[in-house]
């Protein structure tokens, strides 16, 4: 049987999942960079013919580390689903001479230089400014249109993204996008391998998107992602997934798959994707690029990823169209012979509907909850109503436990304070919509009140876009017109000292 090394951080699909896939096509031997989810380490020790957790010193060179342990268990390909091992796995799959994303992985990575090599391809985007100091950011925003919006180049899950309203924010922003990642960096969601990466910004302009030329539905956010695969540097697209609207700044709330375009409109976000993963150049790697819909049928890249969508995305792809995305690509890898689909498949191929939510303590208005409330799933899934048809879960890797008091949510940390993550299986994404929208206005009511937490702590946030109650699927969702949208993966949560979820959408 084939040998694989697969290097876990933090961040990716369910590791659970990964792992129950990887293990059925080759024999697994599992680097450990970050500490294996207490949910997992069972069926880790189960399925993995070796789990290895490096010390300190032999991650300072973390390539070194990883072409060593490679060689040590004579590993036919390596591979990773974290977006912060994605260089360093790149690199030690050039020097074993194994397939892997190349040279162009940095590229997916740092969003000053994906945004340049789009830049020098002609490719729609937001105008943009690379930052590495307040001095820069100062000049950016001297000709930049306000309001404008800083993110750290590095970052994921919309860790650290301040939104600029004027010159004279520009200090303050600066101040707690650095604070955010030095915070973000003490629990492991950081870039692994880049020196300095944590100091190296970009500003960007907001563009407005409007999502209601692109759906016949309104509910839906003005952003989505086109999820695929390079194999021997061919782009090769699978399907779209669909969001509901962000919460402020531009916090992911919960992805859907599919997303319901009509085919025209597919057609063309999936080859826009095709010309932003062309023009970075990767060869042999999963893809997950993400698009702004704009009125007019105009669109902006937000970003591409080298690596399969994380969260639940993964595991909503299998679901819905029957695609074991991480056994093909372990199998593409090993050089094996892979039925990739001929086009992105979309509603006509799905099989019902599956979305993921975002737990977090802000309602369907985009206001705060006024008190702390307990989480407990057990509650939400016995008081809740949901459509008929439709079944919810828990992924416990990705959520606190029962009893934990739900984070306030921060605007700066992204998917930071961020309590659970939900997945939501229905006959269709009509219906998946719906019933989100159904949890989020109940959550603040039906979840146990934290008589000992203090009142909110973080000022009133709204939604970039919000989503108002809606009439019963599969009947018209009701919902204004969609703003700015950004997404996706995990992050920490600085203002909850509760254990750590291990992944978030993106």
């Amino acid at each position: 049987m084939s040998t694989v090394l697969l290097v876990h951080a933090k961040g990716g699909p369910p590791l659970g999942h990964v792992l129950a896939r990887a293990a059925a096509r080759a024999d697994v031997h599992l680097l450990a960079l970050s500490e294996l989810p207490p949910t997992v380490v069972a069926s880790a020790n189960r399925l993995c013919a070796s789990v290895v957790r490096p010390t300190e010193t032999e991650r300072s060179d973390l390539v070194a580390l990883i072409v060593s342990r490679a060689e040590a268990v004579g590993a036919d390909a390596v591979l990773t689903f974290s977006e912060y091992a994605v260089v360093a796995v790149a690199e030690a799959c050039e020097a074993l001479a194994l397939p892997g994303a190349g040279a162009a992985a940095a590229l997916a990575r740092d969003k000053r230089r994906m945004r340049q090599t789009w830049h020098r391809n002609g490719l729609p985007q937001p105008a943009f400014h690379p930052v590495t100091t307040r001095t820069d950011l100062h000049e950016a925003a001297a000709v930049l249109p306000v309001p404008m919006l800083l993110k750290a180049a590095w970052s994921a899950g919309s860790t650290a993204h301040q939104i600029i309203g004027s010159p004279r924010e520009a200090d303050a922003a600066w101040q707690r996008s650095r604070a955010t990642m030095a915070e973000s960096a003490q629990l492991g969601f950081a870039e692994l391998h880049v020196a300095e990466a944590d100091a190296q910004y970009v500003v960007e302009e907001i563009v407005t998107g409007d999502a209601t030329r692109w759906f016949d539905d309104p509910g839906w956010g003005d952003y989505v992602s086109v999820e695929g695969v390079v194999t021997d540097g061919v782009f090769r697209p699978v399907c779209v997934s669909g969001r509901m609207p962000t919460v402020e700044p531009f916090t992911e709330r919960a992805s859907l798959t599919p997303a319901l375009l009509p085919p025209n409109l597919q057609d063309r976000v999936v080859d826009l994707a095709r010309d932003a993963v062309d023009a970075l150049g990767l060869r042999d790697c999963g893809t997950h690029t993400e698009i702004k819909l704009g009125p007019d049928g105009r669109m902006w890249l937000i970003e591409t990823a080298a690596r399969l969508g994380g969260a639940m995305t993964v595991p909503q792809i299998e679901e819905v169209f029957g695609l074991d995305l991480v056994g093909m690509l372990v199998d593409h890898l090993l050089g094996r012979p892979v039925d990739w689909p001929e086009r992105a498949l979309g509603p006509e191929q799905a099989r019902g509907a599956a979305g993921s939510l975002v737990v977090l303590a802000v309602d369907g208005q985009g206001e705060a909850w006024p008190d702390r409330r307990v989480w407990d799933f057990s509650v939400v899934r016995e008081t809740v109503a949901l459509s008929e048809g439709a079944t919810l879960s828990v992924v416990p890797e990705s959520s606190l436990p029962d009893g934990t008091t739900v984070p306030v949510y921060d605007p700066a940390g992204g998917a930071n304070t961020m309590a659970a993550l939900c997945l939501l299986s229905a006959p269709d994404a009509r219906t998946v919509l719906h019933d989100f929208t159904t949890l989020i206005d109940a959550l603040p009511t039906v979840l146990p009140s934290d008589g000992h937490a203090a009142t909110r702590s973080v000022s009133t946030v709204r939604s970039v876009s919000t989503v108002r109650p809606v009439p019963a699927a599969p009947g018209p969702v009701a919902a204004p017109r969609s703003g700015s949208a950004e997404r996706s993966a995990p992050a920490p949560r600085p203002v909850c000292a509760a254990p750590e979820p291990e992944g978030a959408p993106a």
